[in-house]
Parts: structure tokens; C-alpha cells; sequence
């Protein structure tokens, strides 16, 4: 299996050798400004389809950071689903249960509790 691989490896650059060896310089001369544009095209292939979505799910985040009150019922990225009982600076208080409370990062609440929107609709028949 080694010598396989080997041979594939050496034939390969064998002939990519060959090929620089007989063609010189390509046709037309414009190789640096081909390169130039598959450059420029590659970073912004890059930037929309990987930075910009993140940039914009972040800002989203921290727009839902922000909008947290009181009373809201959220879910923590470790799956923790509680009701705020308070907000300080970066640390938000939940009450998971009856007298228990935790204390978790505001940044590591992912969402709303769905739930809560069921039990409203229930309640309300």
C-alpha cells in the first residue's frame, strides 16, 4: 500500500514537472492578474458566505441579550430552563425550581423558552 502511494505521489509531480518543463511561460501573459482576481474572488466567497452570517447572528444575540427582563422564561446553552428573577451586569439569576436559585451568564442564554407561549395558550381556553 506504501509503494502505491508513493508511486501516485512521484508520478504526480512527475508530471507537473514535465508540463513547466515544455510550456514556459503560459499563454497570453496574464497569469498574475488571473490570480489577482481568483484572490479577490476567494475573499469574497469567504466573507459572505462565513464572517457575514456570523457577524450578523451575533449582533442578534446581542440585541436578545439586551431585550431580557424580568420574569422571562429562557433557556441556558447548558439546556438550563428557568425564569429571571434578576439582572445585574453580566450575571442573571434563575429560579429552575421552588427556592432554587442559580446564577448564569447573561451570554450563555441562547433563547426563549417556548414552553411558555404553550401553557399562555392553555391557560387562556
Amino acid at each position: 500500500m506504501e509503494k502505491i502511494i508513493n508511486l501516485s505521489f512521484l508520478s504526480i509531480f512527475g508530471i507537473v514537472g514535465i508540463s513547466f518543463a515544455q510550456g514556459g511561460q503560459p499563454a497570453g501573459g496574464g497569469g498574475l492578474i488571473s490570480a489577482i482576481i481568483w484572490m479577490v474572488l476567494l475573499v469574497a466567497i469567504f466573507y459572505f458566505l462565513l464572517l457575514r452570517p456570523q457577524q450578523k447572528q451575533k449582533k442578534q444575540h446581542q440585541e436578545f441579550i439586551e431585550s431580557l427582563k424580568k420574569g422571562d422564561k429562557v433557556i441556558t446553552s447548558g439546556g438550563i430552563i428557568g425564569e429571571i428573577k434578576s439582572i445585574e451586569d453580566d450575571v442573571v439569576t434563575l429560579k429552575v425550581s421552588e427556592g432554587t436559585l442559580i446564577k448564569v451568564l447573561k451570554q450563555s442564554i441562547t433563547s426563549y423558552y417556548q414552553g411558555q407561549k404553550e401553557e399562555a395558550k392553555e391557560s387562556s381556553k
